[in-house]
């Protein structure tokens, strides 16, 4: 696993539990809720375009 996916993976990792702990909140600001979603969706594009990205041996 190349070190970019690793990163991109732990980002994701880190939105999934900012967003979870966002919507626990009492009066959860819809705004920032979307916001993590919409970050969390990117990173995992980028992800999925990594992923399938045919790898150059070397």
């Amino acid at each position: 696993m190349s070190d970019r996916v690793f990163r991109l993976m732990e980002r994701h990792q880190k939105l999934d539990e900012a967003l979870r702990l966002a919507q626990r909140r009492r009066l959860a600001d819809p705004f920032v809720i979307v916001r993590l979603k919409k970050l969390k969706l990117a990173i995992k594009d980028r992800l999925a375009r990594l992923l399938r990205r045919p790898r150059m041996s070397g």
